[in-house]
């Protein structure tokens, strides 16, 4: 998963920050309140862990604008032990879930799986960039009428570039979320089945949607 912290008390947000790098999720931070919309609209952050108590905006308003501007990111807020006025606000201020500090590395880990699974569960309908859809519930993909013929990883490596449309993902990204975190080869893997994917996506006549960011990764979307 792609990750925000928005916390300003610095060895906390440093100790998040390696533990969840750890396992493997991708992680920003900030420590301003009045930062967090401008990183939530640049990436597409799966969560944003998003403490209360923080300069600038607390975190009731950063929620708050964060889905006045239809930031669909989970946020899990981060509250105060005991504090039952101040988790109800984080809920109606728009949070999907909260942790009290201090809290165990293990339990927010878990509750960001369980984020992760609703994620899954409220899907539905079949992803679409221009006149390419891939429907997950069915396995199919088609450009326009043409129907595409994929391997399971090639689906799952197209599934993750759709799922992050217009985003750049780098190849150590795409290995994690592709290859499940345990793949012992080198990266360029993921530079053979980019291939495989655009000799099947793109035929000849039809638009660019796979793009190469030289020095960084990959990202679908329509030619710019």
């Amino acid at each position: 998963m792609r990750i925000l912290i928005v916390e300003d008390e610095l060895a906390l947000a440093q100790t998040l920050r390696r533990g969840l790098e750890e396992e493997r999720h991708s992680v920003d931070v900030v420590a301003d309140g009045r930062d967090v919309l401008d990183y939530a609209v640049a990436a597409r952050y799966d969560v944003v862990i998003l403490d209360i108590m923080l300069p600038g905006l607390d975190g009731f308003v950063v929620c708050k604008r964060l889905r006045e501007h239809g930031i669909t990111s989970h946020i899990l807020m981060l509250t105060a032990l005991g504090d039952v006025d101040q988790r109800v606000r984080g809920l109606d201020s728009g949070a999907d879930d909260y942790l009290t500090k201090p809290f165990a590395f293990k339990e927010l880990v878990a509750r960001l799986r369980a984020l992760a699974r609703r994620s899954r569960d409220l899907q539905v309908g079949p992803l679409k960039v221009a006149d390419l859809t891939l429907d997950e519930a069915t396995h199919e993909v088609k450009r326009g009428a043409r129907r595409i013929d994929l391997s399971a990883l090639e689906f799952r490596l197209l599934h993750t570039l759709m799922r992050h449309a217009g985003q750049v993902l780098t190849r150590d990204n795409l290995l994690n979320q592709v290859w499940n975190f345990d793949y012992a080869g080198g990266s360029n893997v993921v530079d053979v089945y980019i291939r495989y994917l655009r000799h099947k996506v793109e035929k000849p006549g039809e638009s660019k949607l796979l793009h190469t960011v030289r020095g960084v990764g990959y990202k679908i979307g329509e030619a710019e």
